[in-house]
């Protein structure tokens, strides 16, 4: 037999409650049947009854498990890869605090809604480079994530192409049938314009692949001016750069592989619509195991507690013969 809860304090302070006030009132009863001289045996009828309901209580309190049976667990999860762009523009601050910061922040959330599934992390510029492989281990995530910063990557612009493309391979590396492809993701984060040649043909082969594809534009249309350590970043002329939220690239990606386009600005956040998007997702089966498992029957001692209880108070014995 298997026990959901061992004896703690409030059992041991149940039971020494009842006992105590039990044998104050056997006391009693046994002090007044002497003054009057009679007997008083019958005192301990009730005793046994009543112990016995309490048993049954305290044994139900205590959850006992027993009967083994078989019951199939199954492990169901999703990949999913989040390609982050690096470049300097993502210091604009025109989302607060940073563009970059806000995205660290949320992609902690989107981590923690996703614990039974597999995540990695490509960063981005002109270049690509995996940060993390796929992993379930969310701590590993989160110090990944929390290191992000621009200087992680060249300053040469941005190229959607070789994320697209590493994450697609890394995908595709993983065993599993077409109709499993369906349960991998791919999420695009930018604030900017592509400047790759190759980034169509990348899409082209990760719409033909079944993978979904997803893309999270990050700034304002307004725009902001780059953040440098020597200030704010200037062209060669001299002027200050203004970023500007460039959607235009993201959202025709989204519709080339039948994905979404979300985006974070200044009054809007689509990240919880993104999180309930891949939710929808039918995961791959991982793992099946038969497993034996045992249940809770606490409520038979209940019910024949219950039934004691009541058996009880419709019953009526004198502990005293007068």
């Amino acid at each position: 037999m298997i026990w959901f809860r061992s004896i703690g304090m409030l059992e041991i302070t149940i039971i020494l409650v009842f006992a105590g006030l039990y044998l104050a009132y056997i006391y009693r009863i046994i002090r007044i049947a002497r003054s009057l001289r009679t007997s008083y045996t019958k005192v301990f009828y009730k005793l046994f009854f009543r112990s016995l309901y309490f048993i049954l209580l305290m044994v139900a309190l205590l959850g006992p498990s027993f009967g083994e049976n078989t019951r199939e667990v199954q492990s169901v999860g999703k990949d999913m890869y989040i390609c982050i762009d690096l470049s300097e523009s993502m210091n604009a601050s025109d989302v607060q605090p940073t563009r970059l910061e806000k995205i660290k922040f949320e992609l902690k959330n989107l981590v923690a809604d996703f614990n039974s599934d597999r995540i990695g992390i490509i960063i981005f510029s002109s270049e690509a480079f995996v940060q993390c492989p796929l992993t379930y281990d969310q701590n590993a995530l989160n110090l990944f994530i929390e290191t992000l910063n621009t200087s992680l990557v060249p300053k040469a612009g941005t190229d959607f192409g070789p994320p697209l493309e590493m994450a697609l391979k890394k995908l595709q590396e993983e065993d599993g049938s077409s109709l499993q492809q369906k349960s991998k993701i791919i999420i695009l984060i930018s604030d900017g314009e592509d400047f790759g040649d190759n980034t169509d043909k990348v899409v082209q082969d990760i719409q033909k692949s079944n993978i979904k594809l997803f893309t999270l534009g990050v700034g304002t249309s307004s725009g902001s001016r780059i953040q440098t350590n020597a200030g704010f970043k200037t062209d060669r002329d001299g002027r200050e750069v203004i970023t500007k939220l460039n959607s235009k690239a993201l959202k025709s990606i989204a519709i080339q592989t039948e994905g979404k386009y979300y985006e974070i600005n200044e009054s809007r956040n689509d990240v919880i619509r993104l999180i309930n998007t891949i939710n929808q997702i039918e995961g791959e089966l991982r793992d099946a195991r038969i497993m034996d498992v045992s249940a809770n029957k606490y409520y038979y001692f209940l019910a024949a507690a219950l039934l004691l209880i009541v058996f009880d108070m419709i019953t009526s014995v004198k502990p005293i013969k007068v």
